[in-house]
């Protein structure tokens, strides 16, 4: 269990994080010099700061806008090594990832990473399948190298009436034969938020809506930052021994307000993924297909396929980069070109784009840029810490507040986050096993429990709770048939969501899993939030209209022939900033 001291003597401890919280921490923030304040809420940054305060050192968290609303809620949504590095005889960050992937599945995380299994097709005889079966091979010999099992099966040789019987849609002269293998995959914005509350509840001082704009130097040192509360409009002072920058694509950006000129530069590569229907093609199983630039993965995803990725250089708006028709159609494509019943535009339910923070090189093309990450020391005070992948989080923020604590008076422990579960992953398997009496003893469907403990765990007592004291919120959302009342209730009063946005796009993922991308849902989730937040009927219809915005914003943006015209058309939809 974890704790923090509070002023005086007395020990407080809270798996809340909602406005009560917030104004706590900001308080906090104000009053005292912190060991270490990690600027940016992505994965790396939630993950540096629960390395950081479960040393022992008091820390701070900021984020501009909500946790994991730049590139760690767009990801492929996969925990894995990275087959085709591999082929880049990149064997030492396979083999991280690897070890990483089985520490989430198994102890972590286990209610949010699940295993996934994925064919890769063969479409050569006998050479084809050696070369790739020996791939596959290191690969799950890398995966056991941790000391541990691996947490999923290994890999397996599939004839072609194997695959076509596992596969009934594919075309039949899209392989000779395929082999099967697993990686895991996670909701990745569920997965950030639930990481910045886990570091909350160790006792680090977290806020969202909070933007650093600028750092505050004692001769050549960084000695905190000047910070500006976007909900109250407050500007204010966050002093610390040690900052560090993990602020993904925009830490160019954010290394320009110290002053200094970057030791290395971060490039954006933009990648789209579409969402269609369960039921568009038959599958037992996700598929990797080669392209003539990377890889296409095909994801399953709930009652949904992920398809994905593009691999694209971006240079435009980093918070919202946007999707073209073009990069629609090069998926339909790529995965048209192995189906019997091709997809069309009509059959996409959803479409998000996110960068990927790459390590800039000597090379033209992202897709050949670095996903090694690199921490580096750029002025005394400051911690920058960039590229990597999302599965190796851990990793570079343990490198990151290693090299913050070299810096700090005295010995600071090592890091421990091998060892520290998210809230909700301790007792997760024995919940599970429970979930037919749990279903029994609320009155729920059995369906609905397990929906609820990949997404919460054990803490998913606490939404069973609030639907106890208010039956309406067991009902799920309009057009969003998957989602109930009580989670938006929930993501507001415990999870740090401030926006309708916050819930629609990352609480939830209705905004791409939903036909009309939440546009039913939203009034009757505004609702629910403005219960838990105190929002006022204007306050209410202006979170409704944003969203609704941003919708018919994105969409359109969908439409045209490339980044520049999307890129502006999507940026006429307004957000939300200052609110109190």
């Amino acid at each position: 269990m974890g704790w923090t001291m509070a002023s005086g003597n007395s020990v407080s401890r809270s798996t809340r994080l909602g406005p009560e919280e917030r104004k706590a921490a900001i308080a906090r923030l104000k009053e005292k010099e912190l060991d270490i304040l990690v600027v940016g809420g992505g994965i790396v940054g939630t993950g540096a700061a629960l390395d950081a305060v479960t040393r022992g050192l008091s820390t701070g968290l900021l984020e501009a806008r909500d946790w994991a609303s730049g590139t760690s809620s767009r990801s492929s949504k996969l925990v894995h090594g990275g087959i085709r590095y591999l082929e880049q005889l990149d064997f030492r960050l396979v083999r991280e990832a690897l070890i990483e992937r089985g520490l989430l599945l198994q102890r972590i995380a286990p209610h949010l990473v699940k295993p996934v299994r994925f064919l890769y097709p063969l479409k050569k005889p006998v050479f084809e399948r050696l070369y790739v079966g020996a791939g596959m091979l290191m690969y799950d010999i890398f995966s056991y190298s941790g000391g541990r099992p691996p947490g999923v099966p290994h890999h397996r040789h599939l004839t072609k009436r194997q695959v076509r019987r596992a596969i009934p849609s594919l075309s039949n002269d899209a392989l000779i034969g395929g082999l099967t293998y697993y990686d895991a995959q996670v909701d990745d914005a569920r997965y950030v938020a639930s990481l910045a509350r886990t570091a909350s509840f160790y006792g680090a001082h977290v806020a969202s809506r909070v933007k650093v704009e600028g750092f505050i130097k004692v001769g050549e040192r960084v000695v905190g930052v000047q910070a500006h509360d976007l909900h109250s409009d407050e500007h204010f002072e966050v002093r610390a021994r040690q900052v560090v920058n993990a602020t993904g694509v925009w830490t160019d950006d954010t290394q320009r307000m110290v002053g200094e000129r970057g030791t290395f530069k971060v490039r954006a590569s933009k990648g789209i993924h579409l969402v269609v229907p369960r039921d568009r093609f038959q599958s037992t199983m996700g598929l990797l297909l080669r392209t003539e630039k990377s890889v296409l993965f095909v994801i399953p995803w709930g009652r949904h396929w992920l398809i994905g990725t593009t691999d694209t250089d971006w240079s435009l708006d980093k918070a919202h980069p946007a999707a073209t028709a073009a990069d629609i159609d090069y998926l339909l494509e790529h995965v048209n070109a192995v189906l019997s019943v091709p997809l069309t535009r009509e059959d996409v339910e959803g479409v998000f784009a996110g960068l990927r923070p790459l390590l800039a090189g000597e090379s033209d093309q992202t897709s050949k840029l670095s996903r090694e990450h690199i921490v580096a020391h750029t002025v005394p005070g400051l911690v920058v810490v960039a590229g990597g992948k999302w599965t190796t989080y851990r990793i570079m923020a343990k490198d990151a507040i290693d090299a913050a604590a070299d810096a700090l008076d005295g010995r600071v422990p090592p890091s421990t986050t091998q060892d520290i579960p998210l809230l909700g992953a301790e007792g997760y398997q024995a919940a599970w096993n429970k979930r037919g009496k749990i279903a029994r003893a609320f009155g729920v469907h059995k369906v609905r429990i397990e929906h609820l403990l990949n997404r919460y765990g054990t803490m998913t007592d606490e939404l069973l709770d609030l639907i106890r004291s208010n039956p309406e919120l067991g009902e799920p959302l309009p057009g969003a048939d998957d989602y109930l009342g009580a989670e938006v209730v929930y993501a507001a009063s415990h999870e740090g969501a401030l926006h309708l946005d916050d819930v629609l796009a990352r609480r939830t993922r209705i905004s791409i899993e939903a036909w009309d991308r939440g546009v039913s849902a939203a009034p009757v989730a505004a609702r629910l939030m403005a219960g838990a937040l105190g929002w006022d009927a204007d306050r209410e219809a202006l979170e409704v209209e944003r969203y609704l915005q941003r919708v018919a914003a994105e969409r359109a943006s969908q439409e045209q022939p490339d980044d520049a015209s999307a890129d502006r058309v999507r940026l006429a939809a307004p957000d939300i900033v200052k609110v109190d």
